[in-house]
């Protein structure tokens, strides 16, 4: 085996500049999410209770998305952009204005940290890489996950991507479980059940959405 074979398939330090650490964000960026959701909301018609009926949803946990007081998971937003027939992108980072995205690694627009819907307990944060793309049908991600014990599975339509560029990750997909380390990946339908946490204490994964 020569020297070459022994170097790793994964270089950790060029993964850690590239992510970097995803800080906490303030609460206008809580506040920005739920405002898209309710303006969208009432430019379409929908009472709180239609959107309940089409999510699934209580009145009240709406009420508190739209206010700013729970910090939705990508999942729940996926599903709410479904029920509103509006691209996820427009309720995560905006509608865009441009028909290309060049984003610098100091320039990307951090989101929100996402909650638990039970326990409030933060999941991961997440940075949007290309903010800017009008009509665009895939939400590209740098996402920092928290280790959690609970396990808030999603279904909503769409399809994801997902590669570990740091620590390990636990990945539920129906009924199965996978451990995922730094190089792996995965890609699988949104309308199977799903789940992911972080395994170690931190995990930084590139995701890539598509509706």
């Amino acid at each position: 085996m020569g020297k070459e074979d022994k170097i790793p398939h994964t270089n950790l330090d060029y993964f850690a500049d590239l992510t970097g650490e995803i800080k906490t964000s303030d609460k206008s960026d809580v506040d920005e999410v739920g405002k898209r959701i309710k303006r969208l909301r009432q430019e379409k018609g929908i009472s709180l209770d239609d959107l309940s009926n089409l999510t699934g949803f209580d009145v009240a946990r709406l009420e508190n998305i739209e206010s700013g007081k729970e910090e939705p998971q990508l999942g729940t937003v996926m599903k709410l952009s479904k029920a509103l027939d509006s691209a996820v992108g427009r309720l995560v980072s905006g509608v865009g204005n441009k028909f290309y995205s060049i984003t610098r690694k100091n320039e990307r627009k951090q989101i929100i940290r996402s909650s638990s819907a039970t326990s409030k307990k933060n999941v991961y944060s997440y940075m949007s890489l290309a903010p800017e793309v009008q009509g665009r049908h895939m939400e590209a991600l740098i996402v920092q996950l928290e280790k959690s014990e609970e396990k808030d599975l999603s279904v909503h339509n769409g399809e994801e991507f997902i590669f570990v560029l740091e620590g390990v990750v636990s990945l539920t997909i129906g009924s199965e479980t996978f451990e995922l380390e730094p190089g792996d990946s995965a890609y699988y339908l949104s309308t199977t059940s799903h789940f992911i946490t972080g395994k170690t204490d931190k995990a930084t994964i590139l995701a890539v959405l598509y509706e």
